[in-house]
């Protein structure tokens, strides 16, 4: 459970987890997202999935992260984010880009 809490209590991870909240993301295209360097979103993306709350998929040169689903602490943040203001765009990003996987497949092919 703390390790939860010390995910959930940065602004960065909270917004990751709205970003996946619907749809999964490579790193590369969370890291795109921040105005941060790679390393330090791969560390925030650790510690979420070391949390439980993210898990992840390597997919030929990609890594691919989403939120796993149906836990208390995922439930509680997108119910948070969903009023909050800053969450609740990035959570509809998040739902419009899961409603357009096969456009987004095939960008990268």
């Amino acid at each position: 459970m703390q390790l939860i809490f010390e995910a959930l209590a940065s602004p960065v991870r909270r917004k990751i987890l709205a970003y996946v909240a619907h749809t999964e993301l490579n790193a590369g295209e969370i890291a795109a997202r921040f105005d941060m360097s790679k390393p330090s979103i791969s560390q925030h993306l650790q510690l979420l999935e070391h949390a439980g709350l993210v898990t992840s998929e390597k997919r030929g040169k990609y890594v691919y992260y989403r939120q796993v689903p149906d836990t208390l602490a995922t439930t509680l943040t997108g119910f948070v984010q969903d009023i909050c203001p800053i969450g609740a765009p990035i959570r509809r990003e998040s739902k419009d880009l899961s409603l357009a996987p096969k456009v987004r497949q095939a960008s990268e092919d």
